[in-house]
């Protein structure tokens, strides 16, 4: 199986997998007095300061689930804390559906949900958010880069627009954390397997003098804001695949943008989805005219790629991202996304690309 869908998943880094093997017999609870739990606390503490260093300075980094988890903890606990007066919630059409779901949410349960739309590019126009952000805002929520078509979002003016409002900036930043810097934002979202760390595993940064309403209760882990017993297995593993990342963060975006290029080479007469100039060059999301993703990708089977986001997949529905770029539910139809990294060749891609072409022409053969 040739592997390109990056932005569903990463291969597990041969260092988190090392240093999470110590912990699947060593069953301390971190939590726990006695010398296993203590030891167990130290590998999440030495974890918690991998992860967190890639973060700006003056915050606290608190272990979630994943980004999921960490969203939801964000933008609820963000507005079940605001001051009175504060009940508008901005964000974009393009955003994960944990954003768009939460937010929504919130707008059924006495909230203001504003859900901006964005350029056929896929960038948010900043004079019509800065329009929308008002005094009334307590939360901007942002994505760093985009999980489906790849654009990053102008986020240092995003974050400057609603700090100018009195709001809070929240940054899915899945995509882009240890890809790129991370922007000067108020609650920050990161999960460990899109970055060659485990599965189960995430986090929620949080700048220094952020207050939030914790989701669970409990036994008041965290800080207080995420109740539950954390692995120490998961997260010494992401904070082995974020040291490693800290290290090949130049080398890796010089390869991807490398491979980018070879792969756009060999697509010609495919049109691109979303910002050519600003974006993340790891994911390519293209169409092509008359084509059924669906069905190229039971005929290309042994090439992992996919039609877009596989939270949503197998919903029947177009991608909503690609909706909000303007594109016809045929051209969102006919569109596939293609995600490669560190530990993807130059000949898997090409062979990859070989049979998604093959499959392509035999589908118009027969149209």
């Amino acid at each position: 199986m040739i592997y390109l869908d990056y932005q569903a998943t990463t291969p597990l880094a041969p260092e988190a997998r090392r240093s999470m093997e110590p912990w699947l017999d060593r069953f301390g609870n971190p939590h726990s007095p006695h010398r296993p739990g203590r030891e167990a606390k130290a590998a999440v503490e030495v974890a918690r300061e991998q992860v967190g260093g890639l973060f700006p300075p003056g915050g606290a980094l608190l272990f979630t689930s994943g980004a999921t988890e960490a969203a939801n903890l964000a933008i609820k606990g963000a507005a079940w804390a605001a001051p009175p007066g504060r009940t508008r919630i901005v964000t974009l059409a393009t955003e994960h559906a944990c954003v768009l779901d939460s937010t929504r949410w919130l707008g059924a349960r006495g909230f203001e949900a504003v859900v901006l739309p964005v350029e056929p590019d896929g960038l948010v126009d900043l004079d019509r958010l800065a329009r929308a952000v008002d005094g009334r805002t307590l939360l901007v929520a942002a994505m760093l880069v985009n999980n489906e078509i790849g654009v990053v979002q102008p986020v240092a003016e995003i974050g400057r627009i609603a700090r100018a409002a009195g709001a809070l900036f929240f940054c899915d930043a899945v995509q882009g954390f240890g890809r790129m810097a991370l922007p000067a934002a108020d609650l920050i979202a990161v999960s460990a397997h899109k970055l060659h760390g485990p599965k189960g595993v995430g986090a929620l940064w949080m700048r220094a003098g952020v207050a939030l309403e914790p989701l669970m209760h409990g036994g008041a882990q965290e800080g207080g804001l995420r109740s539950g017993t954390l692995s120490p297995a998961l997260c010494a593993g992401f904070g082995a695949a974020v040291a490693v990342a800290q290290t090949r963060m130049a080398a890796d975006a010089a390869y991807v943008k490398a491979l980018w290029a070879r792969a756009q080479d060999r697509l010609e007469g495919w049109t691109l989805n979303g910002s050519a100039r600003q974006r993340y060059h790891g994911n390519l999301n293209l169409r092509r005219e008359g084509l059924d993703a669906a069905r190229l990708m039971a005929d290309a089977r042994t090439v992992a790629f996919s039609a877009g986001s596989a939270c949503a997949s197998g919903s029947g529905r177009p991608s909503h991202v690609l909706t909000a770029l303007g594109l016809t539910e045929r051209e969102a139809r006919a569109s596939i996304r293609l995600g490669f990294g560190r530990d993807t060749t130059a000949q898997e891609l090409d062979d990859g690309l070989a049979l998604i072409l093959a499959a392509a022409e035999r589908q118009r053969a027969f149209a």
